[in-house]
């Protein structure tokens, strides 16, 4: 295959430029009040949901266990404040289902100190055992995905992980968590990775950095350990750089093959979030209460990037930047692949990296028009697909087509085509449809 450089900056082919609106990178990340009731979810991962091991009315200490994870491939819950379990309730999600939550009542008061810490020997452990202290902590992957950390980096058997590749790209427009947390907290991504490293056994890790952060890059090179087994590389500021294909492509010229994961060709991919927590509260023995947001947008008063603690109504947080009046429609995540909330009851999770707000002039679906066959979107398709012909059959529900024919599952659902189509055509929707129909085919029939 052959690796595109554009000004000796390694990226990947195709791909697209939206525009960007980064303008909350320079902030300095805040801490977010604590809402007068948390709506804490026992689905705050990928796998079998947490278990709940309270009662109502039972008084809980921040950083307490509260809910107890399924097997290895589930994680633990921490109170994320001091207070009372008022119930123990269906809630709003933000796929539009209802999601079992424990309710904690805040204690207005208190100073909301973390008081519960489950600390360990971590020098002396094992990879093996050192992976499931950090499923006690309760990290799951902080780009999106949602996958238990501890599990993602325990090699498949037959597999060898050469390298770490750390997710600094963030490439969703708006999105500056990860940004800003490269600059504030390069000490913590570096602890994350030696713990990461000893888990999955990779002697080396590479973090790649967009080429519009260079005080990020500039704050992790000041942290880099001295024996040279972390190294920082930029590339270019291109989206979806930030997909595991693509910086995998870019950082080390291999590519992932169709319906394996990166481990078969000796890589684990890690956000720069996900390995900040961990490095963070591993030694302190903290479960995860809460995550860096960047709450913004054009309905947005005070935009930023916050700590807001787990379980935190949406409704509260737009309410406190000024966005409740204003916003008609609220994004969880990047604008690209972020999901449209049904309800703004919906609680912040592990997992939601920005909260966008949009108002109405912002929100107008435009016209949707017939395909002109321009091609603009197999141009800009990182992984080489046909959107097209893809949308085409959409249109007729030739789902098994789609996917036996033109590989409906290697897309990741970027955006890209959609984004560029002259037409308007809701391509990455209509693949999204498709997966859906095909994953539950013996439900919908």
């Amino acid at each position: 295959m052959r690796l595109p450089f554009f000004n000796h900056t390694p990226t990947f082919d195709h791909g697209i430029h939206p525009v960007y609106h980064k303008e909350t990178g320079h902030l300095p990340i805040r801490r977010f009040p604590f809402a007068p009731k948390l709506y804490v979810s026992l689905e705050q991962h990928i796998g079998k949901p947490a278990i709940a091991i309270v009662r109502v009315g039972q008084e809980v200490l921040r950083g307490e266990l509260i809910a107890k994870p399924d097997g290895l491939f589930s994680l633990p819950i921490h109170a994320p404040a001091t207070g009372i379990i008022e119930a123990l309730e269906p809630m709003p999600s933000d796929n539009g289902e209802m999601e079992m939550c424990i309710v904690i009542r805040v204690y207005e008061a208190d100073t909301q100190e973390v008081q519960v810490r489950y600390p360990h020997d971590l020098e002396n452990m094992s990879g093996r055992e050192l992976a499931l202290v950090m499923q006690e902590v309760g990290v799951a992957g902080k780009g999106g995905a949602t996958f238990p950390t501890h599990a993602k980096l325990i090699p498949p058997n037959g597999c060898t992980i050469d390298t770490i590749i750390v997710n600094g790209a963030e490439c969703e427009p708006f999105l500056t968590c990860d940004h800003r947390i490269m600059v504030e907290r390069a000490q913590d991504i570096m602890e994350g990775i030696k713990y990461a490293r000893r888990v999955c056994g990779a002697p080396r890790a590479i973090i790649g950095v967009e080429d519009n952060k260079m005080d990020a890059v500039a704050a992790l090179e000041a942290a880099l350990p001295a024996d040279g087994s972390v190294t920082v590389k930029v590339v270019e500021t291109k989206y979806p750089q930030g997909a595991a294909e693509t910086l995998i492509t870019a950082l080390l010229g291999r590519e992932v093959p169709a319906g394996k994961r990166s481990s078969s060709i000796g890589v684990v991919m890690n956000n720069v979030m996900t390995l900040a927590y961990m490095g963070r509260l591993l030694p302190l023995g903290e479960g995860m209460t809460e995550r860096i947001v960047t709450i913004a947008g054009p309905s947005v008063e005070r935009p930023g990037n916050y700590i807001v603690p787990l379980g935190t109504p949406l409704r509260f947080l737009l309410e406190h930047v000024g966005a409740r009046s204003t916003a008609t429609e609220v994004i969880l995540g990047g604008p690209m692949m972020g999901t449209t909330i049904p309800s703004v009851d919906v609680p912040i999770t592990k997992g939601v990296c920005g909260v966008l707000a949009f108002g109405k002039k912002d929100a107008i679906p435009p016209q949707i028009y017939p395909c002109i066959h321009c091609g603009e979107c197999v141009n800009a398709c990182p992984k080489k697909l046909n959107p097209t012909q893809m949308g085409l059959l959409a249109a007729k529900r030739e789902y098994d087509v789609m996917a036996e024919q033109f590989m409906l599952g290697e897309c990741f659902e970027c955006g890209c085509c959609s984004y560029v189509c002259p037409s308007h055509i809701p391509l990455v929707q209509q693949f999204r449809v498709a997966k859906y129909f095909l994953k539950n085919r013996e439900k919908v029939t």
